[in-house]
């Protein structure tokens, strides 16, 4: 099964692509996407969208784990982060793909055993797991890969992930602004 992993943010959106075979998982690819704040946000956003777009084309995954939006005290921050998440959903609903939400805390428990891991912790284990020569950089490319293994090892391991299945609408079934029916 191959799995994208997104770690959504609007200055960074971190995406890995892992395959899993039985219980052994390796690395695809990962990056991120990296926004200018000059731009305005709806280019901003269309270039989430977009650059996921071309990864899924190019690495065509089934399934897509996606980090949840943690809420802190920066509320704008915050609602930046829930924007890349929409673009990068938007994304990932074209293609229909299958969806995992987790949150912070389900994804380090799931990588590194513990909750309340920090990132160095995470992405030791993304290294240790996945076999990688290096650490994935940036870090929030290594984050995309920890969800995504974090999908892998709950569905492998309980037969379930907390997802939902994002199916594609069929063709002609919207309108467009301003058409009448």
């Amino acid at each position: 099964m191959i799995i994208l992993g997104i770690d959504p943010g609007l200055a960074n959106t971190g995406w890995g692509v892992i395959e899993t075979r039985g219980s052994s998982c390796r690395a695809r690819a990962y990056g991120c996407i990296q926004t200018d704040a000059k731009s305005p946000l709806t280019v901003r956003l269309k270039h989430i969208h977009d650059d996921i777009l071309m990864v899924i084309e190019k690495y065509t995954p089934e399934q897509v784990a996606i980090e949840e939006i943690f809420f802190s005290a920066n509320s704008r921050s915050a609602v930046a982060t829930a924007q890349a998440r929409g673009a990068a959903l938007v994304a990932c609903a074209t293609c229909g793909l299958e969806l995992g939400e987790y949150t912070p805390m389900q994804i380090k428990q799931a990588v590194v055993g513990t909750g309340t891991a920090d990132k160095h912790q995470v992405q030791y284990m993304v290294r240790s797991l996945l076999r990688l020569s290096e650490q994935p950089k940036p870090d929030h490319a290594a984050d995309a890969l920890a969800a995504a293994l974090c999908h892998a090892h709950l569905v492998s391991w309980y037969g379930f992930s907390k997802k939902q299945n994002i199916e594609r609408p069929a063709a002609g079934s919207y309108r467009e602004r301003g058409t009448r029916e």
